[in-house]
C-alpha cells in the first residue's frame, strides 16, 4: 500500500483516539496510579509503551514521574513523528522511541531496552478487542520485555454479550426468502434461497458498527447482558485458542439470531478507573456518552437460528483465536466444555465471499425489490430477451418470473455474440463488488457501451439514467476524524496534525471517501443538488462531462463537508436512491440508505481551524467525470 494511503487510514484511527478526552483522561489517571504504586514499592518506574503512536502515553508516564520510557512504534512515519513530538515537548532524555514491532524488541546491554520494564502501557485494541493482535503482543511482552510482577495500563478488559432477535440485523447475514407480487392470477411468488444458502453458517467476520444508531425497536433482547470473559493484562497472556462458556436464562421467547458484544477496560486493579464501550440501552450514563469511531460495538451472527423460550437455560460460548472471536449458542452443556473448541464458522455457499453485510441487507430490502419489480413490469414483454449486468443480482429472477422469454446474467467473457444479438432488455441495479464510492457502479454504463456493437438497436436499458447528487452537511461527530489535535492532555502533538495534513494534500486524498452515513448523524445545510447526469440509453461519451455551480446554505450550522450519492431512474416515474431515503426534515435531519455507503468530501475547514463557516452563504463546486478512467474529480469550497 502506498505510504500516503497508510497516512490517511492512520489519521482516522490516531486522530479519533488522540482527540478523545475521556479515554485520554482515563489513561492518564491509570498511568499516574501505576507509577505511584511502583514508586511506593521503592522501585524505579520503567515503562514499556507498545504502539506508542504520537508518544502521548509515554509523555503521560514521564509527567507522572516515570524514570524512563521505551516507546515502541512499528509504523515508520508515525515513529518519526513521535520522536519529533517527544523532542518538541522536552522529553527526549526520558523517552526512547523504538521503530520496531514489539516482537522484535531486544533487552540487554546491547539491546533496544537496557532492562525489562515494570509498567506496561498499550493501546492495541480494536472494536473486537483482540483484532489488532493484542494477545500475541501481550504474550511476547510478558515473556521477554516486562518483569513478572509488572503493572499494566489498562489492567484488564472484560467482554460482554447479549443475545437478541432482530429481523433487520439477520437480513445482514444471508439472503432470506423474498416475496414478489405478480400481475393478476399469478398472485405472489416467493424466491427461496437454495438449500446450501439456508444452512450456511455464514461469515465468521465480526460486523463492527455504531450500535448507538440502531433503533431499539429493531431488536428484542433475549438475555440480560452477560460477562463472557476477562483478560488480565498484568499477568502472562496466552494467544492460544480458547473457549469461554457462560450459562444464562432467556428473559423472553424468540428466535436467537445475533449476539451483540462490547468490552470495557479497567485502568487500575481496583476497577475504579473504567472506560466502557457499552451501547446506550445498557450504558451507565446514556445521556453523557462519548462518540468514538475506532472502538464501536460488535454484531456476531449465530451459525443458525435457535428458538428459545422464556426461562430456558442457555449456554453461550465465545471462542477466540489470536485475532478474532466467534459465538455459538446451545440449549445443552454437553458440547460446551472449555476443552471443546467450537469450529470457526465458515461460508459453504460462496455467497459470503461475494456479498458484504450491506449487500445482504440490500438484497433483502423488500421496498427496494418492489421498486425494481414495478419498473420491470413496465418494460418486460413475453418476447423480451433480458441480460442482467450486476454482481449477485436478483433482477434475472425477477425478469424470469415476470414472463420474459429468455433471461441471462452476464459474464462478458462467456457470453456469445449469438446470444447478445437477441437481447432486447438490458437491466442492472447496478451493483458491483469492486465499487467503493457510489459512482463506481457506473461500470454498468461501460459494460452497456462495450456491448453496443452486438446489441439490438431498439434496446431498452434499465435503469435508463442516473444523477450524481450533492448536499452540504453538518456532521454531529464524523468531522472529528479529520479534526486537528493541536494540544492533547497538555502535550503539543501538532506535528502529527502536520503529517496527516501532508498526506491529505495528495490529489487522491482531496476526493471523497466512503462512509455508511446511517451510522453517523448529520444535518443537511443545503437542498440536494444535481451535479452530474448520466444517460445509459446512450454510450459513454468520449469527452469529459463538466459541471460547476453552487449550493445555497439554507440552515445555520458548521458546514463540515459535502455528501454525494447516486440516484437511478429505472423508468420515467420509478427511481432508486443510494442516498437519502426521504427529504430532510425542516431542521435538516437526514435519513440515509442503510445498505449503501455515501461519498463524503470534507471541506478544508475541518482540518484547518483558522477557517470559519460563519457568514458563508453557499458552497461552490467544480465536478468532472473523466470517461477514460471512470473517475469523478471534484472540488468543493465555501463562498460568501
Amino acid at each position: 500500500m502506498e505510504g500516503w494511503l497508510w497516512l490517511v487510514l492512520f489519521s482516522h484511527v490516531t486522530g479519533d483516539l488522540t482527540c478523545h478526552l475521556l479515554p485520554n483522561e482515563k489513561y492518564d489517571s491509570g498511568i499516574r496510579a501505576a507509577v505511584c504504586r511502583v514508586k511506593q514499592r521503592g522501585q524505579r518506574a520503567v515503562v514499556l509503551d507498545i504502539g506508542t503512536g504520537t508518544g502521548l502515553l509515554s509523555m503521560m508516564a514521564v509527567r507522572a514521574g516515570a524514570d524512563y520510557c521505551y516507546a515502541v512504534e512499528v509504523f515508520k512515519p508515525m515513529a518519526d513523528v513521535a520522536q519529533k513530538i517527544v523532542d518538541k515537548n522536552g522529553f527526549s532524555n526520558k523517552i526512547k522511541v523504538i521503530n520496531k514491532h514489539s516482537n522484535s524488541v531486544t533487552v540487554g546491554p546491547n539491546g533496544d531496552m537496557s532492562c525489562r520494564a515494570n509498567i506496561l502501557v498499550t493501546e492495541l485494541f480494536d472494536t473486537e478487542l483482540i483484532g489488532e493482535g493484542a494477545l500475541p503482543s501481550y504474550e511476547h511482552a510478558h515473556k521477554y520485555l516486562v518483569e513478572e510482577e509488572c503493572e499494566a495500563v489498562p489492567h484488564r478488559a472484560t467482554i460482554y454479550a447479549q443475545v437478541v432477535e432482530s429481523k433487520r440485523m439477520w437480513a445482514w447475514n444471508k439472503v432470506l426468502p423474498i416475496n414478489i407480487r405478480l400481475e393478476g392470477s399469478k398472485g405472489e411468488r416467493v424466491i427461496v434461497p437454495p438449500r446450501d444458502m439456508q444452512v450456511c453458517a455464514g461469515s465468521p467476520c465480526v460486523y463492527d458498527i455504531q450500535l448507538n444508531q440502531v433503533n431499539r425497536n429493531h431488536f428484542t433482547t433475549l438475555t440480560e447482558v452477560i460477562e463472557i470473559f476477562r483478560v488480565d493484562f498484568s499477568k502472562a497472556v496466552s494467544s492460544l485458542p480458547a473457549r469461554h462458556t457462560v450459562q444464562a436464562k432467556a428473559t423472553t421467547s424468540g428466535q436467537a439470531q445475533v449476539v451483540l458484544s462490547w468490552w470495557d477496560i479497567d485502568m487500575d486493579p481496583e476497577g475504579s478507573i473504567k472506560c466502557t464501550m457499552a451501547p446506550y440501552w445498557v450504558h451507565p450514563t446514556p445521556k453523557n456518552m462519548q462518540w468514538r469511531d475506532h472502538w464501536m460495538q460488535c454484531v456476531y451472527f449465530l451459525p443458525k437460528e435457535l428458538l428459545v423460550n422464556e426461562g430456558e437455560c442457555l449456554y453461550i460460548s465465545a471462542t477466540h483465536d489470536d485475532y478474532s472471536v466467534w459465538y455459538s449458542l446451545e440449549c445443552s452443556s454437553v458440547t460446551c466444555g472449555p476443552d471443546i473448541l467450537s469450529e470457526r464458522p465458515l461460508c459453504s455457499c460462496q455467497a459470503h465471499l461475494m456479498c458484504n453485510r450491506q449487500r445482504f441487507g440490500e438484497l433483502n430490502d423488500q421496498q427496494r425489490n418492489e421498486a425494481y419489480v414495478k419498473a420491470l413490469k413496465a418494460v418486460v414483454r413475453p418476447d423480451s430477451v433480458c441480460v442482467t449486468i450486476s454482481d449477485g443480482s436478483l433482477l434475472s429472477l425477477f425478469g424470469y418470473l415476470l414472463g420474459a422469454a429468455q433471461v441471462y446474467s452476464l459474464e462478458i467473457s462467456a457470453m456469445s455474440r449469438r446470444v447478445m444479438e437477441k437481447v432486447s432488455l438490458l437491466i442492472g441495479e447496478p451493483f458491483f463488488t469492486t465499487s467503493l464510492l457510489p459512482w463506481h457502479n457506473l461500470y454498468f454504463w461501460y459494460a452497456r457501451t462495450y456491448l453496443t456493437k452486438v446489441l439490438r438497436s431498439e434496446l431498452t436499458v434499465l435503469p435508463q439514467s442516473a444523477v450524481l447528487l450533492a448536499m452540504a452537511v453538518e456532521f454531529e461527530n464524523l468531522w472529528r476524524i479529520r479534526a486537528p489535535c493541536g494540544v492533547c492532555e497538555g502535550f503539543n502533538v501538532s506535528l502529527m496534525d502536520e503529517m496527516i495534513q501532508n498526506s491529505l494534500n495528495f490529489r487522491e486524498c482531496q476526493e471523497a471517501e466512503p462512509h455508511p452515513l446511517w451510522e453517523y448523524p448529520c444535518r443537511g445545510l443545503s437542498d440536494p443538488c444535481q451535479v452530474l447526469s448520466f444517460d445509459f440509453r446512450q454510450e459513454v461519451p468520449e469527452q469529459p462531462i463538466y459541471s460547476t455551480g453552487s449550493m445555497k446554505l439554507l440552515r445555520s450550522g458548521t458546514c463540515h463537508g459535502v455528501v454525494l450519492w447516486m440516484d437511478y431512474s429505472l423508468t420515467d416515474d420509478i427511481s432508486i436512491s443510494t442516498g437519502l431515503t426521504r427529504p430532510c426534515s425542516h431542521t435538516g435531519d437526514c435519513n440515509w440508505n442503510p445498505h449503501c455507503k455515501q461519498g463524503v468530501y470534507f471541506l478544508s475547514s475541518v482540518t484547518n481551524p483558522k477557517h470559519s463557516t460563519d457568514g458563508l452563504n453557499s458552497v461552490v463546486y467544480d465536478v468532472t467525470f473523466h470517461p477514460e478512467s471512470g473517475e469523478v474529480a471534484m472540488d468543493f469550497k465555501w463562498a460568501p
